[in-house]
């Protein structure tokens, strides 16, 4: 066979080995990244069978990072995304991790709140939406009618704060008791979190705002409360450093991510999972030193945004990243570790059916004959 030495080579390339994340061995070192796919209950926003299925089918993966999940209605920017704040939503996600675990597979749940990036609809009594700062994000949201500009904001008020704080517990204590085995925070792409470390968003003058200490200082306290829940080694964090996404902006990136990866690192926590460049966009989409990020923080080190075979067996045979996350082709590609393993080829995704719908474009794409994944009939 004329591949055979590419497959050869290519079955020993570091990112299919397997790889120690604090107390948990993982399979391999291709993690599937959070995937906004809108399709949990309508009626109460709770994953169902179909949600278990999809999970289930890309067990394959060394780690499984959920849909983002929002941690209360208030923290709900798009509609039938999932939660984790009801007895339904920890049932719903129970089912899952089930499943993921009979495969093998380990899984984290990914906790959410969007602060300004939503509607009035979507928000408990059609309140407006929260955020460090009453500047309305220069963005769209989805709600049942479609892609719609996102509400304004309101400032959130100093005696709010502990609630926030408050919520991400109880939804790190529903994560546990859903069965998952760690947890990332959204702290990336414009939401609460990147809202308040980011001074195009924060424009506070109370413990909050104003320097890249106090700026970074819930970000913190979050990670410092969760991590009384899960072990630290299973806390990891999401961020995006100078993606766009929603109308994020900061004057200083790498000063402020230097500073707030320095004070993860000092914690302990199980990863860091970076978004490089832009979203969807160019790795190169503004000058930043990732591997400044890279050498301050003792844990596990994610890279994540626009990753093909060869970039990330590269990235991990150079010692670049420990794990590297794929996005897109995970939504076409079940069984994508073992495609990239191989060398096979790989399913295009059906962008039509990315957000919302049905089985369609979600749990029919084909896995590889073999027993990795369920074939569509």
């Amino acid at each position: 066979m004329s591949h055979s030495g590419a497959s050869a080579s290519a079955s020993v390339a570091k990112l299919f080995t397997p790889f120690q994340l604090g107390d948990l061995t993982l399979k391999n070192r291709v993690v599937m990244a959070p995937l906004t796919r809108n399709r949990a209950n309508k009626h109460d926003d709770a994953p169902n069978a179909l949600n278990v299925e999809y999970y289930r089918q890309r067990a394959g993966a060394g780690l499984i990072i959920t849909e983002a999940t929002q941690i209360s209605q208030q923290g709900q920017g798009y509609i039938w995304t999932p939660g984790i704040y009801r007895d339904a939503h920890v049932a719903g996600w129970k089912a899952v991790t089930d499943a993921v675990h009979a495969q093998g597979g380990v899984i984290f749940a990914q906790l959410w709140h969007v602060g300004r990036v939503s509607h009035s609809v979507l928000q408990p009594g059609n309140q407006a939406p929260v955020a460090p700062s009453a500047l309305r994000a220069n963005t769209k949201t989805y709600i049942e009618s479609g892609f719609t500009e996102v509400s304004e904001p309101r400032a959130l008020r100093l005696d709010e704060i502990p609630g926030i704080l408050a919520d991400f517990v109880r939804a790190a204590e529903n994560a546990k008791a859903a069965g998952f085995d760690g947890i990332e925070l959204h702290g990336a792409h414009g939401y609460l979190l990147d809202q308040f470390l980011r001074d195009g968003s924060n424009k506070r003058d109370d413990a909050y705002g104003g320097s890249i200490e106090n700026r970074a200082r819930l970000t913190l306290e979050v990670v410092d409360a969760v991590a009384q829940v899960f072990p630290k080694g299973r806390v990891g964090i999401r961020i995006s450093p100078v993606s766009p996404a929603n109308d994020a902006r900061d004057k200083h990136p790498q000063e402020l991510f230097g500073y707030l990866v320095g004070e993860l690192d000092k914690r302990g926590i199980g990863f860091i999972h970076v978004v490089e460049g832009a979203t969807r966009e160019a790795r190169d989409y503004l000058p930043f030193d990732y591997q400044a990020l890279r050498k301050a923080f003792r844990g596990a080190y994610i890279a994540n945004n626009g990753f093909t075979r060869a970039l990330a067996i590269e990235a991990v045979e150079k010692g670049d990243a420990d794990l590297v996350a794929f996005g897109r082709l995970f939504i076409a590609n079940p069984d994508l570790p073992e495609r990239l393993r191989r060398d096979a080829p790989l399913n295009t995704p059906d962008t039509a059916t990315f957000y919302g719908g049905d089985a369609r474009g979600y749990t029919d794409y084909p896995a590889l004959a073999g027993p990795a994944g369920a074939p569509a009939a």
